[in-house]
């Protein structure tokens, strides 16, 4: 059996997905040169990796990108191609030229977050074609199965799950590093990292900041990310000499300092479907309170890695991050945990082995 994946976005995951593949099966990755370049040491030697120049979405390079994609399908022949992602805009042009090759399509977002500027520039019929176009889609919980066949009218049986790999890439350089944790003695520090954009519960967050006033002795709350600037919020900061504010792209290895530094990490969302900070936080066996959305109740409360609180809710929040601070065998026991479920439920060999058996599946139903 012959897997081509094709993945540009979500980085982390395409590289995590794809490590995990390749531990169970011979598997061709092609992504873009001016990402993956540099992340070679990333993924696994075994992966046979295919790196192409890949055009912005308004480029009309992108028709020569699709010319080397499809002549590419046709020499290596594989048995079934896996997109790792729906929102590669210009990728529905090529997909009847792989015909009959079975397309399987990686949904991570049934619907666009609110305030998602990134996933918003791509026209909405875009996404939403390339799931019409394949055979078969994966989405990483049974609530967004449900989810995909409402949004996409989709059937159930060609909605497969996988779950979301844990991603320890940022583990392993703090490891190989020789990182070591730099919080202050007698602090406590929030992390709440990535795109803040407003689906992300920033406003929560700050809310329930101004609502423990001294019952967490030490606070400190770092967030860190693109997106919308969180200073544009500071009038709901109880004290801003508590933040620490990093609004701009994070490097990779300050990414795994501020996880290392982190007693909690916190994922307010309003509104979600999964999320790529949960496997990363795992990796660092880091306790988590997470709003009740999307599937991150089911990844959080069964393997007991954190609290769950109402979305919308600064008062639950502030109780939790107390809760938090003031139990520390609670943090210790629920990064334990973390640690585990990384480990062994979502491992990416794990995940990949799920996904070979999958793959399997549909290639016996051709």
């Amino acid at each position: 059996m012959k897997v081509l994946l094709i993945g540009a976005e979500p980085l982390d995951y395409t590289i995590a997905f794809a490590n995990g593949v390749a531990a169970n099966m011979a598997v061709t990755l092609v992504a873009p040169r001016a990402r993956f370049a540099a992340l070679r040491e990333a993924l696994d030697p075994a992966i046979d990796l295919v790196l192409m120049d890949w055009p912005r979405h308004r480029s009309l390079a992108n028709l020569a990108f699709l010319i080397r994609l499809t002549r590419l399908t046709k020499q290596r022949k594989p048995d079934l191609i896996h997109l790792l992602s729906n929102t590669a805009l210009w990728l529905n042009l090529a997909v009847p030229f792989w015909r009959p090759i079975p397309l399987l399509t990686t949904i991570h977002d049934t619907r666009l977050h609110p305030g998602d500027r990134d996933t918003a520039t791509l026209p909405a019929w875009a996404p939403r074609l390339m799931v019409r176009q394949s055979g078969d889609v994966v989405v990483h919980g049974e609530g967004l199965r449900t989810s995909a066949a409402e949004t996409f009218h989709k059937p159930g049986d060609r909605i497969h799950v996988l779950p979301h790999p844990a991603m320890p890439r940022y583990a392993d350089l703090a490891r190989a590093n020789g990182l070591t944790r730099r919080t202050p003695k007698g602090s406590f520090m929030v992390l709440l990292f990535g795109r803040v954009f407003a689906y992300k519960g920033l406003d929560t967050l700050l809310r329930a900041e101004a609502l423990l006033g001294d019952r967490v002795p030490g606070l400190r709350i770092v967030v860190a990310g693109r997106g919308d600037d969180p200073m544009a919020l500071r009038d709901l900061m109880g004290r801003p000499e508590r933040y620490d504010i990093r609004h701009r792209f994070i490097e990779d290895s300050e990414v795994a300092q501020l996880f290392l530094d982190a007693d909690l990490v916190v994922l307010p969302y309003r509104e979600a479907s999964q999320s790529g900070v949960l496997p990363v936080a795992a990796t660092f066996g880091k306790p988590v309170v997470v709003s009740d959305v999307g599937e991150l109740r089911a990844s959080v409360e069964p393997h007991g890695t954190g609290l769950v609180v109402a979305p919308n809710d600064p008062a639950q929040l502030a109780d939790a991050i107390a809760q938090m601070a003031q139990d520390s065998d609670l943090r210790a026991q629920c990064g334990e945990r973390a640690r585990k479920w990384a480990d062994t439920v979502v491992a990416p060999a794990i995940v990949g082995a799920q996904a070979q058996q999958l793959y399997a599946r549909i290639l016996q139903r051709v």
